[in-house]
């Protein structure tokens, strides 16, 4: 039986939640300007409650007006498990392997660029989606593995995010920030998406961290 969307998480929890959320992509964002000399600004985390089914078109409706998207996706597995989508903009990847002096030390005219620019969002993707979804799992005494990440560059949004990836039977819990970079014409989304299966956990477990400070 699918759960209901009011049963998985109350607008208290939900509150904490977001809290938890703002310290793990503040970390994310630290951990990535160690590697990068620029800051990452984030926006106040949002969540939203959702049938699976209506995923697609949710993520379709804010990259819509990207041309084409650079697409980072993780699966993560523990208590607290799901999947990390990270969507850069067109674009992204060249301006990436620059931030991060990639360029010194290749020469973009003779070394395939596709493969860098892979390589290149492959490695903001895995800082990123790894400080995040890490530092949530640490605040919520949990531990995840992770997949190896897929990447996508520069691929039309209809092609890259596509329907069937989830179970439509289930209620998602979606976890979002957009992001630009202070230097270099970056910007983008972070996706965490959690089914019910982590529901009765993750509201256990956001009971317990808010215990500690009563």
């Amino acid at each position: 039986m699918t759960m209901q969307k009011e049963q998985i998480l109350t607008s208290e929890e939900i509150e904490i939640l977001q809290e938890l959320m703002n310290i793990a992509f503040g970390q994310s964002a630290a951990d990535l300007a160690e590697v990068i000399d620029t800051q990452v600004v984030l926006s106040v985390p949002f969540i939203k409650l959702m049938q699976v089914a209506d995923l697609p078109e949710y993520f379709k409706n804010h990259v819509k007006d990207y041309k084409n998207i650079n697409l980072v996706e993780q699966k993560f597995w523990g208590r607290f498990k799901g999947d990390a989508l990270l969507v850069f903009s067109s674009g992204a990847g060249k301006e990436l392997i620059t931030l991060l002096k990639h360029d010194e030390e290749v020469s973009l005219e003779s070394d395939p660029v596709d493969i860098l620019e892979r390589e290149t969002l492959m490695e903001v993707g895995n800082i990123l989606i790894g400080a995040c979804v890490g530092k949530i799992a640490e605040l919520l005494q949990d531990v995840v593995t992770y997949t190896p990440p897929m990447v996508a560059v520069e691929k039309g949004y209809q092609e890259a995010i596509s329907g069937g990836r989830y179970d439509p039977e289930c209620t998602a819990i979606v976890l979002k920030t957009d992001f630009c970079f202070e230097e270099g014409d970056v910007t983008g989304f972070l996706f965490l998406v959690t089914s019910n299966d982590s529901g009765t956990w993750l509201r256990e477990a956001l009971k317990l961290f808010i215990e500690q400070y009563e």
